[in-house]
């Protein structure tokens, strides 16, 4: 019976270009082949069926009125990034501590879950106004109820995290009497990871709703408050323009934050491609 000779390092090197390059197709050219077909159609669509442009504007009308007022769509994109970054940063500084305490007390976590709840069971909307008498018609507001709106998924991914440790693992580690916080560091956190940037991933998106809700109450600045301002004006085209900055200011962040995590830890198990 014949061996065959290994195959050269290069073709072995092969299947993972491969899959780079796919991983690449899924990620970058897919996406943005579908959304130029999307505005394409779009735009057919408008031209063909004569559609009114103060019912839906077509892609090219919206385009130029917004890049008519070019600067002032700019300060009002800057205003909404700075509340969507303080209220995201916020509410990470609030839910990693919150987590892992939750996780190392099972008497704490009982009383303050129903609370982490009844937080999320209000509606945003209906606080909004409450936040705006009790804190004043400043930023502040409109940060809180960012934070309110993010941090809740982030505290159950950091707390499922912190649980999904192999049992052996902190038997282990308290056999060697490891302290707590060596535990923590050095078993917990690893391998939450993967959850941690799910629900900052989840937590990004969030942060961006949370923030046009509130400009939605109180504003003077912000691509909410310029939705407003332009739908009680009839600036239809303007208004759609908003809402496209807002969905690709999403898609950004987001796509932040999964380079993030393949920069920072690319063993994390959520690096997966999917398809490869």
């Amino acid at each position: 019976m014949s061996v065959q000779a290994a195959p050269p390092l290069d073709e072995r090197q092969k299947p993972p270009r491969r899959r780079k390059k796919s991983a690449a197709l899924y990620e970058v050219v897919l996406p943005l082949i579908a959304t130029a077909g999307l505005f394409l159609l779009w735009e057919a669509a408008c031209r063909a069926f004569n559609i009114p442009g103060y019912l839906l504007p077509a892609p090219t009308e919206i385009w130029k009125d917004t890049m008519a007022i070019g600067p002032t769509v700019a300060g009002h994109t800057m205003a909404t990034f700075k509340t969507v970054m303080l209220g995201f940063v916020v509410s990470i500084l609030i839910s990693l501590p919150l987590a892992v305490v939750l996780t190392a007390s099972p008497a704490i976590a009982a009383a303050v879950y129903p609370f982490l709840v009844w937080t999320q069971s209000i509606p945003k909307v209906a606080l909004a106004p409450i936040l705006v008498v009790l804190l004043g018609t400043n930023e502040l507001p409109r940060i809180v109820i960012t934070v309110l709106v993010a941090f809740f998924p982030l505290v159950i991914s950091v707390a499922t995290g912190l649980l999904s440790v192999p049992p052996e693992l902190i038997e282990l580690s308290r056999a060697c009497r490891a302290s707590k916080l060596s535990e923590l560091l050095r078993i917990r956190l690893p391998y939450a990871v993967p959850f941690i940037f799910a629900g900052l991933k989840v937590a990004i998106s969030l942060a961006v709703v949370g923030a046009v809700v509130a400009e939605f109450v109180n504003a003077d600045a912000g691509l909410g408050f310029l939705i407003q301002t332009s739908t009680a004006f009839f600036k239809v085209p303007v208004a759609f323009g908003a809402l496209i900055i807002l969905s690709v200011m999403g898609v950004v962040l987001f796509q932040i934050v999964v380079a993030a995590e393949r920069i920072f830890f690319p063993w994390s198990s959520s690096n997966a491609t999917p398809g490869a």
